[in-house]
C-alpha cells in the first residue's frame, strides 16, 4: 500500500494505528502439504518459491522465536559468489542474480548495494594464486578483476599501505556484483510475500518433535499441538543437528558462534568489503555511517549467541592491522549467530535418511548471501521430489561419495 508524506506524517503521530501488519499471525492448520521448520531467510524464501514457482498452496512455516531473530539478523549481510568450483559458483551466483532483482520480485526495499567485495594479497606468490583465482571465477561466469597495489589503494585508500605493515598490501581480487543487504528487509519481504501468496507463517511455535510413522515423516509436534504434513523441510540452521537428533539420525555439521560487530557512524571511510585473508577480518561502511566487521568462527562448538573478549581481540586487531586510522573507533554492538559447520564447509541440500524430511543446512558463514538461492533450490526439492541441477552436488551423499566441494582449501574462503 502507498502512503502520502501527508498520511505517513499522520501515522506517526497517531502511533501507526490503522497500518495493517505486513503479514498474518494464523492459527496453525492440522494439516499441509508441506511444513517448513524454521522461520529465517532460508525458510521463507522457500515457502514463498513453493507458492510462487510451484503452486503449492497449503504451506505453513513454524518459528520457535521471531522472523529473523536467528543467523538471519545475526550476520554482517556480504552477499557475494567469488568462489573456485563450478559446483559452487553456480549455487552462489545464482544467488547473487536473484538478489539483483529481489527488491522488484518482492515489491519490498531490500537495500541491495552493490558496491563490490575485494580479497587483498599480501605477497608476491600469492598475486600469481589471485591471478589463478581471478581466471576460475571467469571461467565459471562470474566477474572478477585483479587489482594492483595502486588499484587498491585507489578503491580503498583507509587501508593499510605504510612500509612497515606486517601485511603489505600488493594487490587484490574485486568482485564488482558482490556487496551487502539489509538483513531484516530480506526477511520480512520473504514474508510478507509469502504471506500474500497464502502461506501460513506461525511464530513462537516450536517443533518438539517429528511424527513419524513406518520410518515415514509425516508431520511435527510442536507446543501448540501436531501438525501433519505431507513432505518436512528443515532450515534452522545452528541447530539442524538438534533436528536430525529427533529424526534418529545424525549429519556430519558441527555448530560454533560466529561473532561480528558494528561501530558507532562514521563519516564515509570506505565504498566497498575489504578482507583480509591474513587475518581473517573483513569490514565495511553501513548506510548509516556504522563499521560492519567480522572475522573467523570462534572453533569452540557452541550454540550460543554471545560473543567473548579473545574473538573480539583477534578480529579487531586484524581491523587495525588493516586499516590504522580506525584504531580509536568505539563500538556500539557485538553480538554471534550459531552457525552450522561441514566439514568441507559447503552447505547440505537434500532428503534424509528419514524419508519425507528434508534439509537446508550447513552454511557455515555464509547463509545470508545465500537465501535467495536457497530458498529457490529447496523448494524445487521439496515441491518436485527431485534435485534442481545446480543442487545436486550438495546432496548428504557427497560425503560418502569423496565428492566434497573444499573452498576452503581451493580458494581460502571456508564460507
Amino acid at each position: 500500500m502507498a502512503y502520502s508524506a501527508f498520511a505517513l506524517l499522520r501515522h506517526a503521530f497517531n502511533g501507526h494505528n490503522g497500518w495493517k501488519p505486513a503479514w498474518r499471525s494464523p492459527k496453525p492448520q492440522a494439516e499441509y502439504d508441506i511444513v517448513i521448520i524454521g522461520g529465517g531467510g532460508h525458510g521463507l524464501a522457500t515457502a514463498y518459491y513453493l507458492a510462487k514457482n510451484h503452486g503449492v498452496r497449503r504451506i505453513a512455516v513454524l518459528e520457535k522465536g521471531w522472523l529473523g531473530g536467528g543467523n538471519t539478523g545475526r550476520n554482517t549481510t556480504t552477499i557475494r559468489s567469488n568462489y573456485f568450483y563450478p559446483e559452487s559458483a553456480a549455487l552462489y551466483d545464482l544467488s547473487v542474480r536473484l538478489y539483483e532483482n529481489l527488491s522488484r520480485e518482492l515489491n519490498y526495499n531490500v537495500m541491495f548495494s552493490q558496491r563490490g567485495l575485494m580479497f587483498l594479497v599480501h605477497s608476491e606468490p600469492e598475486m600469481e594464486i589471485a591471478a589463478r583465482t581471478v581466471n576460475a571465477m571467469r571461467l565459471n561466469g562470474v566477474d572478477a578483476e585483479l587489482l594492483d597495489r595502486d588499484a587498491v589503494r585507489k578503491r580503498a585508500p583507509v587501508l593499510n599501505f605504510r612500509d612497515d605493515a606486517r601485511y603489505p598490501i600488493h594487490g587484490g581480487v574485486f568482485q564488482g556484483r558482490a556487496g551487502t543487504a539489509r538483513h531484516d528487509a530480506v526477511a520480512w519481504g520473504y514474508a510478507r510475500a509469502a504471506d500474500r501468496q497464502g502461506v501460513d507463517i506461525i511464530q513462537n511455535c516450536e517443533v518438539t518433535g517429528l511424527l513419524i510413522e513406518n520410518g515415514i515423516c509425516k508431520g511435527v509436534e510442536t507446543s501448540k499441538g501436531r501438525i501433519r504434513a505431507g513432505r518436512v523441510g528443515g532450515a534452522v540452521a545452528g541447530h539442524s543437528s538438534v533436528l536430525a537428533g529427533m529424526g534418529g539420525f545424525q549429519l556430519p555439521i558441527q555448530s560454533y558462534a560466529l561473532q561480528a560487530f558494528v561501530s558507532e557512524p562514521l563519516k564515509p571511510v570506505i565504498d566497498t568489503v575489504a578482507f583480509s585473508p591474513a587475518t581473517g577480518t573483513y569490514f565495511c561502511q553501513s548506510d548509516k555511517g556504522g563499521l560492519v566487521i567480522g572475522g573467523a568462527l570462534d572453533r569452540v562448538p557452541s550454540y550460543g549467541q554471545r560473543g567473548n573478549m579473545p574473538v573480539q581481540e583477534q578480529v579487531l586487531s586484524g581491523l587495525i592491522e588493516m586499516a590504522p586510522a580506525l584504531a580509536k573507533v568505539k563500538l556500539l554492538r557485538h553480538w554471534a549467530g550459531n552457525v552450522d559447520v561441514t566439514p568441507d564447509s559447503s552447505p547440505l541440500i537434500g532428503p534424509t535418511p528419514l524419508e519425507g524430511l528434508f534439509i537446508n543446512c550447513g552454511w557455515g558463514t555464509g547463509g545470508f548471501k545465500a537465501i535467495p538461492a536457497g530458498g529457490y533450490l529447496f523448494a524445487h526439492l521439496l515441491a518436485t521430489g527431485n534435485h534442481h541441477a545446480i543442487s545436486r552436488p550438495f546432496d548428504l551423499d557427497r560425503f560418502a561419495r569423496g565428492a566434497l566441494i573444499d573452498e576452503g582449501a581451493a580458494s581460502g574462503i571456508a564460507h
